[in-house]
């Protein structure tokens, strides 16, 4: 399975440069080869990972950690306080992986608790003016295109993608390779391997796309597509669904297991 993807970037300002006009708190911890453009904003908390590359009137704040060869676009605003209407003081704060891309006016917020914060994985990219909210959890690879948008609490397992002007709603559960199709709302948990869409959005059917750039073999895909006709096509129950799919001949199949192990943490029921 691939171990990456190539995200489009644009060409980096030379290594470890400071602009003239930039604001870079004293404590503020740059790692070799970070680079920080005009009249960006740099607090004294945050922490950034060699190679790093934070680009005109891009802001970092707070209790914030990047990690290395990320690249922070234009007007971003990474680390700020929560809009939890729960927070009650403290420092929680903003993790954030390796190699991600953060486009212009893309906004993460910080953690609600004490010692708790908003995590961002691996080789992400985020496009324009898309918000992750406080508390979330999202995991490697993940897409999410322009406009769309997390709340508060929402888990997204490895290489989600997330459509343009999509909105997944607070406590929601994405599993790994699902797709969340553009206007979504999402108000529901999607299982792995799934494509939803609609307001509110129901699973339609696999993320064959998805699958196959992840080189998941030809009966991989018609397993997934078999446990997607259990799940939704033939009037069961969710507990009647694991068990037929316990039934299954592959039920040893790491598609089997990722779907069922995926509705026993269901906490919202599926879309």
């Amino acid at each position: 399975m691939p171990t990456a993807r190539m995200i489009p970037r644009l060409p980096k300002p030379v290594a470890g440069t400071i602009h003239p006009s930039a604001i870079v708190e004293t404590g503020a911890r740059l790692d070799d080869g970070v680079s920080i453009g005009a009249f960006a904003y740099i607090e004294s908390s945050v922490r950034i990972g060699v190679g790093s590359v934070v680009m005109h009137h891009a802001s970092v704040v707070g209790n914030t950690e990047i990690g290395c060869e990320c690249e922070i676009h234009p007007y971003a605003f990474i680390g700020a306080r929560c809009q939890d209407q729960k927070f009650s003081g403290g420092s929680p704060g903003v993790r954030i992986g390796d190699r991600n891309v953060l486009r212009e006016y893309t906004t993460i917020h910080a953690a609600t608790a004490e010692r708790d914060y908003t995590v961002l994985g691996n080789d992400g990219l985020l496009c324009a003016y898309s918000h992750i909210a406080h508390d979330c959890e999202v995991g490697d690879f993940m897409v999410m295109s322009s406009h769309a948008a997390l709340g508060g609490h929402v888990i997204l397992e490895d290489r989600v993608n997330i459509g343009w002007n999509a909105g997944v709603h607070q406590f929601c559960r994405v599993g790994r390779l699902a797709m969340v199709s553009a206007c979504s709302k999402l108000v529901q948990d999607v299982p792995p391997f799934m494509t939803c869409d609609g307001n509110p959005a129901t699973v339609r059917t696999i993320n064959q796309i998805g699958l196959k750039r992840a080189a998941f073999s030809d009966e991989s895909i018609t397993l997934a597509r078999q446990v997607f006709r259990t799940l939704y096509r033939e009037g069961l129950n969710r507990r009647q669904a694991v068990e037929k799919m316990l039934r299954y001949k592959a039920s040893e199949s790491p598609i089997i297991k990722a779907v069922i192990a995926f509705i026993d943490r269901s906490e919202r029921g599926l879309a």
